[in-house]
């Protein structure tokens, strides 16, 4: 009888492991699926003075990294067919880093307004903003822009 007990409480020890495993195995499934082939964006190669922060998405790459793939968030700006864009499209004075692995369950994205971004390294404020006739290619690609509150 007490053997029976035993292996009894056993098996049902070791079910309840593989369904926890299981669960698990789902959740990891469902943020894969949820994360879909979402890439996520250069991480600066350095940091120093040459990080430059996008002025619409607040997304930190050095300006090299700007000119050779633009921004993840803003293709639109087409940063890496124009040179000149990359400086009007970012800026070096920027306060705070954070960086964001997956943007839609981070509580701090949310709060950043981060959330529809792709995962990467993002400045907490710039303190510029677009041209007026680079908002207006963010207003005709349908794409919110955002100021920054205090310029």
């Amino acid at each position: 009888m007490k053997y029976e007990t035993v292996t009894c409480s056993i098996n049902k020890s070791i079910v309840r492991k593989l369904n926890q495993i299981n669960r698990e195995q789902n959740h990891l499934k469902e943020r894969e699926s949820e994360m879909g082939s979402v890439q996520p964006a250069q991480i600066p190669t350095s940091f120093g003075h040459e990080l430059r922060a996008c002025l619409r998405c607040r997304l930190v790459k050095t300006y090299d990294q700007f000119r050779e793939s633009g921004c993840e968030n803003c293709p639109f700006f087409k940063m890496e067919e124009d040179f000149d864009r990359v400086a009007d499209c970012t800026t070096p004075n920027f306060n705070g880093i954070i960086s964001v692995t997956d943007p839609t369950r981070s509580w701090a994205a949310k709060w950043l307004r981060l959330g529809r971004f792709v995962p990467g390294v993002y400045t907490l404020a710039v303190s510029e903003v677009l041209s007026e006739d680079l908002r207006n290619l963010c207003e005709d690609e349908q794409v919110q822009y955002v100021p920054p509150k205090r310029v």
